[in-house]
């Protein structure tokens, strides 16, 4: 990044209905009341969201070529159905470090949408993701490994009745960090 050069951290991204997000609260908040000695960064309620592609910084002036690219990848998808379900930690062996609930895209909708959003932000110079897309939405960070098998493991025996949705926009999104957690701002809206 060019020293004076304004930038904003981006992200495209499926918002969750208000069901899936008041239950993943929910789940949040059993986690917490359970485990609060756990070293966490806890998502907050309503800032829950499914990362199809996650840019980082990226100049000011370049924002609006991924809202383009975000839009490309939409034209001509219409809405479909994702179902929220099951939950999980990564990785699979040693300690967790990331609590998330299951997202299953029974359609294969929601893997052509990413593919068409990596090719068009791929035009626009931004470098495609070479890990495999493993759509899920993340409820914890875990910040050190004390407690934290204890907590996947009551996590993963809550598991999460599943929920169907339909997806019928991408978003791209400012994020903004601070103490107090993230802020988030939808710069552009693409409906499907």
């Amino acid at each position: 990044m060019t020293a004076g050069v304004e930038s904003w951290r981006i992200f495209c991204a499926i918002e969750f209905p208000k069901e899936v997000s008041t239950r993943a609260a929910e789940q949040v908040k059993i986690l917490r009341d359970r485990f609060p000695e756990t070293s966490a960064s806890w998502v907050r309620d309503g800032n829950f969201h499914l990362t199809i592609k996650f840019l980082g910084e990226v100049p000011r002036s370049q924002v609006e070529n991924i809202s383009n690219a975000a839009r490309r990848a939409t034209d001509g998808l219409t809405s479909f159905k994702l179902v929220v379900s099951g939950a999980g930690s990564f990785p699979r062996s040693g300690p967790a470090k990331v609590l998330w609930l299951g997202v299953e895209d029974p359609t294969g909708r929601l893997e052509v949408l990413h593919q068409r959003l990596e090719e068009e932000c791929a035009k626009e110079g931004y470098v495609k993701e070479d890990r495999s897309f493993h759509p899920h939405l993340t409820l914890a960070r875990l910040r050190r490994s004390t407690g934290a098998r204890e907590l996947a493991t009551a996590h993963r025996e809550l598991g999460f009745k599943a929920i169907e949705m339909a997806v019928s926009e991408l978003l791209v999104i400012r994020s903004e960090l601070s103490s107090s957690g993230s802020k988030y701002t939808v710069i552009s809206r693409h409906p499907l």
